[in-house]
């Protein structure tokens, strides 16, 4: 089996997705190559000389190789103007490489001019015209070396792993060469974007002949039954990450991704996608996470570690502070009563916890209420202060626009981050999306939103008249341009904002 990880992602670590399975294939005997096609992509795209001349895209060609260094060397996270200057020119080199085809590259995104990653008939032509891609010169020279190696094992199975939006059109690209190269290749499609699809209610495959597979969910049994092999009991072993190219990645130091669940312990949040697609919690019992987590690190030696669980749950969080993982870390957390304990703080400062990614989502108690958020604003200002005093940076998500909240409410957000300004280190601003198919959407008049058979979002009517138009407006020209809000916002990393910015969060 071949496993791929298709551009455009950012390119900071490695998958932890197809590492996952390869890990389980190879328990059970099976060999099987990755491909992270996102990260030599990206490099091949910047190798090529600028195809314009202009001042700018002339000196960032001529810094690429100082730049690519600068974001692999912890000096340059304590210097921000290089850290911009680095990430800036090699956007403007990804864009110019991509320009030719009608498409915009960027170390965290792609689109293209006229084709649309939300509407089926244009996956398919992607497919259909492979050359058009950007990525094109590369996979078309890289794809036959790793098929026509006779050294290794014959691929039998190509299995791409599509998780966002940015990479939908470059992986049916990269499926419509292999069509066309190797049509006995089996082409077998996973990852998270695959198993929204899936969710939606009466799917229906519109990718039959392109696609032989699509599997919604966990990989492993559905790649073990394609390889005729009997699963063991657990289904489960160390991901391998130990064929990719750890010391390529655009980070200083490793940063090795890991997840301990599937799915959200706490599942109750309205509006939730989680909830709307019915993902079930699957947790490690927190003493298996932890020895797998020390385990990973005695192989690797990474920089940090990042907990990828959409709540690491509080299990969790006491297994890491009891038995370190041996390595810094961080990820996203629930406010919760254990982190409104300043010992317990400490305890995980202690530990290695270096950041805690916190979806607050609203600064009023009342929205926090309707959303079944279960987070108490009390609580929350105690957690804030605590992770300030034990030294943990905190990366806060708020959501405006949700069917709960109107602009005065809004404005108690606003009040709330002031407040606690001092203990809010990066903050991540979005609007609200409706899911298409959650059970709520039913209840506010939906009406189209994003263009396509395989968008998950509609427009809805606000009960309160709090639309997209007034939030952004109230986003852009007045919570921005608070002077306490905009010192926050421009501690973000561009571009590759949380991933990046534990290697920040100092004072």
């Amino acid at each position: 089996m071949l496993l791929i990880v298709p551009p455009v992602a950012k390119p900071c670590e490695p998958p932890a997705g197809i590492a996952r399975l390869a890990g389980v294939l190879h328990a059970h005997g099976i060999p099987c190559r990755l491909f992270d096609a996102n990260l030599e992509g990206m490099l091949a795209l910047l190798a090529q000389p600028p195809t314009v001349t202009d001042t700018w895209s002339r000196r960032a060609g001529r810094s690429r190789e100082r730049h690519l260094a600068a974001l692999r060397d912890p000096r340059s996270y304590g210097t921000p103007d290089r850290y911009r200057r680095a990430v800036g020119d090699l956007n403007r080199l990804l864009a110019v490489a991509a320009k030719e085809y009608g498409a915009t590259a960027g170390l965290a995104d792609y689109q293209h001019a006229t084709l649309s990653p939300l509407r089926s008939a244009d996956l398919l032509a992607a497919a259909e015209r492979p050359e058009q891609n950007p990525f094109y010169p590369f996979f078309s020279r890289r794809l036959p070396e790793l098929l026509d190696d006779h050294a290794a094992a014959p691929v039998r199975v190509a299995g791409f792993s599509l998780n966002f939006l940015s990479q939908a059109l470059c992986t049916f690209a990269m499926i419509g060469f292999l069509r066309r190269r190797y049509p006995a290749v089996r082409i077998v499609l996973g990852g998270g974007l695959v198993t929204s699809w899936l969710a939606r209610p009466g799917w229906r495959t519109p990718f039959a002949g392109v696609v032989d597979d699509l599997i919604a969910g966990p990989g492993e049994l559905p790649l073990l039954e394609l390889a005729g092999a009997a699963p063991t009991e657990e289904c489960r072993a160390l991901p391998a990450y130990g064929s990719l190219p750890l010391a390529d990645y655009l980070s200083p130091g490793v940063i090795l991704p890991y997840s301990a669940a599937g799915g959200c312990w706490w599942n109750r949040c309205s509006f939730c996608p989680e909830r709307a697609e019915g993902n079930p919690y699957r947790p490690l019992p927190p003493t298996r996470a932890g020895e797998e987590l020390r385990a990973l690190t005695t192989a690797h030696r990474p920089g940090l570690i990042h907990l990828l669980d959409n709540a690491v749950s509080p299990a969790l969080l006491r297994e890491l502070a009891q038995t370190p993982p041996g390595a810094p870390w961080y990820g996203f957390v629930r406010f919760g009563p254990e982190l409104a304990d300043e010992e317990f703080c400490h305890a995980l400062r202690r530990s290695g916890c270096v950041m805690l990614r916190l979806g607050l989502e609203s600064g009023d108690q009342g929205v926090l209420d309707r959303l079944q958020k279960g987070i108490d604003l009390g609580m929350a200002s105690r957690v804030l202060t605590n992770l300030r005093r034990a030294g943990i940076a905190t990366y806060c998500y708020l959501l405006f626009g949700t069917p709960a909240e109107d602009e005065a409410a809004a404005r108690r957000t606003l009040e709330f981050v002031v407040a606690h300004r001092e203990a809010i280190r990066f903050l991540n601003l979005a609007v609200f999306n409706m899911p298409a198919f959650g059970e709520e959407a039913a209840e506010y008049g939906t009406e189209p939103f994003y263009a396509g058979d395989l968008s998950l979002y509609t427009g809805f009517r606000h009960p309160r008249g709090w639309d997209r138009q007034r939030v952004r407006r109230f986003l852009n020209r007045e919570f921005a341009r608070h002077p306490a809000v905009a010192a926050i916002l421009r501690n973000d990393p561009p571009c590759f904002t949380s991933n990046h910015a534990p290697f920040f969060g100092g004072e």
